[in-house]
């Protein structure tokens, strides 16, 4: 079994893999790393990884609270907080670790279940009907199956299938502002370009950036501007020594979901390289866990066929609802509606927490926000998604 990537996806398809006795070999040069994310850990993910994190008490941030803004407000953003669950040190709504030290335990844990990794660059990859093939400059390996869980600029995915294309990535880029301690997140909605700017604090700074479709019209250098005087005009750059980053997020538009693939007769697309981001959101570290799990649960069962199904079944439809949402969500007329619902309404903060959780599905929140009342927010919700 060859995997490319050692990130999520990749080291838990590989530890999944590994600990029923399946001969794995990783191929990844860079991990575990520093990446330009929130790197929170949502509920439902939490429910995957959260036992590990706590037997290995890597350090981590509990989400306390968070803050929402309406940044195209005048004369000055319209702001609400509120706080968010949290009962533990991995257990909460939102849980944030540095991504390197959590990248750098699932790497370990799929060593430690067998896995052989390989520090090495992939060069190039093949597939036939018969097995895949990887090579390296310390040589070349063959499998059976190929898993590409190489992010964005996946190589694998660029061999055995299409690579994404712009409207089908969004730019994240920003700052990490080292020396920084807080115990809640902040998002800033902005209109343009449509986007949002967030604040996560992680062990030892914080990871702030923008959001925005890569075809939307701006620079990482302008959006990186955008973002440096939103840390300034908040005061959360004073003492802080900036670090910036940039990188392509898969973001696919609903179109391109109807088609699309992550499978083929001896390869499978996991986590950022199969598109499996919230493309509202832009979270994928829940996505690049499952999708590792059931590849490698299809693997083991001898039906490969299975995890296009799954996928297809379970994620893309919620996915594809995201991506409905998406192109109108930030407008101004709607995040300001949505800042002053949270602001008046509890029940509309308790739906959004469960948003940011990962257990409030698309697939009837329309009805669940109508159960709050908030008759305004909902029907904006519904029109968005229907184009009225």
């Amino acid at each position: 079994m060859l995997i490319v990537g050692a990130g999520p996806a990749g080291s838990w398809a590989a530890a999944t893999l590994a600990r029923q006795g399946a001969r794995v070999t990783l191929f990844d040069p860079s991990h575990p790393r520093e990446k330009p994310c929130g790197g929170g850990l949502t509920r439902r993910a939490l429910e995957k990884v959260g036992p590990l994190l706590a037997a290995t008490r890597i350090p981590a941030v509990v989400i306390r609270g968070a803050t929402f803004e309406h940044a195209a407000a005048s004369p000055s953003p319209y702001t609400v907080t509120f706080p968010l669950h949290a009962d533990g040190p991995y257990d909460g709504t939102l849980v944030v670790t540095s991504r390197a030290e959590f990248d750098r335990l699932l790497l370990q844990h799929a060593v430690d279940a067998g896995a052989r990794l390989v520090p090495s660059r992939v060069l190039n990859v093949r597939t036939d009907t018969t097995g895949a093939e990887v090579e390296t400059a310390e040589g070349t390996w063959r499998g059976r199956v190929l898993f590409g869980a190489d992010g964005a600029n996946s190589l694998v995915r660029r061999r055995v299938h299409v690579p994404f294309r712009r409207h089908q990535l969004s730019i994240a880029t920003g700052f990490f502002a080292h020396g920084l301690d807080h115990e809640q997140i902040r998002i800033s909605c902005v209109g343009s370009p449509p986007g949002y700017i967030w604040s996560f604090p992680r062990p030892g700074h914080l990871a702030v950036g923008i959001c925005a479709q890569a075809d939307a019209g701006a620079s990482s250098a302008e959006l990186r501007e955008l973002t440096h005087d939103w840390l300034v005009n908040r005061g959360l750059a004073a003492g802080a020594r900036l670090e910036r980053y940039a990188w392509p997020i898969p973001s696919l538009p609903e179109r391109d979901w109807r088609t699309a693939r992550a499978a083929g007769p001896s390869w499978m697309l996991l986590g950022d390289a199969a598109g499996l981001v919230d493309p509202l959101t832009r979270e994928g570290i829940y996505f690049a866990i499952q999708s590792g799990e059931w590849a490698a649960d299809a693997l083991l069962s001898g039906r490969l066929a299975d995890y296009q199904q799954r996928l297809s079944d379970e994620l893309v439809p919620e996915l594809r609802r995201a991506a409905c949402l998406r192109d109108a969500f930030f407008q101004p007329r709607f995040t300001r509606l949505m800042v002053e619902a949270l602001a008046g309404s509890r029940r509309v903060r308790e739906v959004m927490v469960e948003i940011m959780a990962g257990t409030q599905p698309y697939r009837g929140l329309k009805r669940r926000l109508l159960r709050t009342f908030e008759f305004g927010l909902a029907w904006r919700l519904f029109a968005m998604q229907f184009g009225v």
